[in-house]
């Protein structure tokens, strides 16, 4: 009669206490690898559409500065208004990005890239329609004021991939493995920009070879635009936790952190000021050295077609100015795989790219104009990894790096 009493589990007992926490440690181990494949499973998705949404807005954007000779020639557009689309557009473009910023972290974030890419489109058809209407020729004030209107809404739409698929792809590569190798996964990412710049060179290069209308070159990453945005707004899951995935489960920093009790209603986080992120260590310092880059960066990317016209025919421009985003595509791999060996020390390694960029920029500033068309290629392509290496890292694994700094406290609204 003693019988169930003999086989009784007895609490407290370290014997079925050791039993009792084996077994629950077992529990917990399988549902954190059933949640970690799950993560993994989705990573590609979501790495190849950011990757293509981003591609879709640097292909769009460069195809612009790929016709700005046909503009000028065919278009009547002249090379001060010209100049003024490239200022106005990057002016909405820096105000853009904060903004995006913050309406990725307080709407959904793939609405917010999707609507950056439908409104993108939307601008580079309306680009098209003063082009066949020849607004600049009927009244130069008018089809002045249209481009410049026209770009300067684009600038705000352009401005959303960067930000909001930055902080998507630090939300669903947030596993130990991929946190130990993030350099080399957003340096590999981050060529969706330069990948968007030489498609669109190659693409209008064609198009001008075999003589079709070159506002064709607007036309097709419009047309591309839309039906990426669809996508971007109706098939990309911007986080883990939307599909019941736990990352906490493998996540030792937000597992160590205190959970509230069962049924108590958790408040969602609010976003981090301008001010918070600035007073972040380091984020000033980045951004400094950030600007630097995105400066030398766009004055290459809008005018090197128009400069590179003035010594090929536009068709061979076009494909000579690719040599600039070829070598920037490299450049992004070879910061972050360095700065992964390295512990993490992104800034060592874009201090030491900064250095060797300088007399590049030099010698091209003093010798552009005589330089042997051999050596500008290689300049090209050195400046392209000089450049673009630091440029990839500091929008992509660098962003992510800050994210998680301890002063956030665990905030994803970055």
């Amino acid at each position: 009669m003693y019988g169930g009493k003999k086989n009784a589990k007895v609490h407290g007992h370290p014997a079925a206490d050791a039993g009792e926490t084996t077994s629950l440690l077992s529990t917990g181990d399988s549902d954190s690898g059933h949640e970690l494949k799950r993560l993994k499973s989705y990573q590609w998705w979501a790495y190849s559409v950011t990757f293509g949404a981003y591609f879709m807005a640097h292909f769009s954007r460069k195809c612009y500065s790929t016709v700005k000779p046909q503009l000028k020639t065919e278009a009547g557009l002249n090379q001060n208004v010209l100049s003024e689309m490239d200022s106005v557009f990057m002016a909405t473009y820096a105000l853009g990005s904060f903004i995006s910023g913050r309406l990725g972290d307080t709407y959904r974030p793939t609405t917010i890239i999707a609507i950056g890419l439908l409104g993108s489109g939307v601008c580079l058809f309306a680009m098209t329609i003063g082009i066949l209407f020849e607004f600049e020729k009927a009244s130069e004030s008018f089809g002045n004021l249209f481009y410049l209107s026209t770009y300067f809404i684009f600038g705000f739409f352009q401005s959303s991939g960067g930000p909001v698929g930055t902080a998507i792809m630090g939300n669903w590569f947030c596993d130990p493995d991929s946190k130990k190798n993030r350099g080399l996964i957003f340096g590999t990412w981050t060529c969706h920009q330069y990948l968007g710049d030489i498609i669109a060179a190659v693409c209008t290069a064609v198009l001008l070879h075999y003589k079709v209308v070159y506002w064709w070159s607007l036309i097709i990453p419009a047309i591309c635009n839309l039906a990426w945005g669809f996508l971007c707004m109706y098939g990309l899951t911007p986080e883990p936790e939307e599909m019941g995935i736990d990352t906490s489960s493998f996540n030792a920093k937000k597992s160590s952190a205190a959970k509230p009790a069962a049924g108590t209603p958790v408040a969602p986080a609010k976003p981090i000021g301008f001010m918070d992120a600035l007073m972040i260590p380091n984020v000033a310092g980045y951004a400094f050295a950030f600007g630097f880059f995105k400066l030398t960066n766009y004055v290459l990317f809008f005018w090197l077609p128009y400069f590179l016209s003035l010594h090929f025919d536009p068709s061979t421009a076009n494909l000579v100015s690719t040599l600039y985003s070829f070598g920037m595509m490299p450049g992004g791999i070879i910061v972050g795989k360095v700065s992964d060996i390295f512990g993490g020390r992104r800034a060592c390694v874009i201090a030491c790219f900064q250095v060797l960029l300088v007399p590049l920029l030099w010698v091209m500033a003093e010798t552009s104009e005589t330089l042997p068309i051999g050596a500008m290629m290689t300049m090209l392509c050195c400046m392209g990894i000089l450049i673009g290496g630091p440029n990839n890292i500091l929008t992509s694994a660098v962003a992510a790096d800050l994210s998680e700094h301890p002063s956030i406290k665990g905030n994803s609204k970055r």
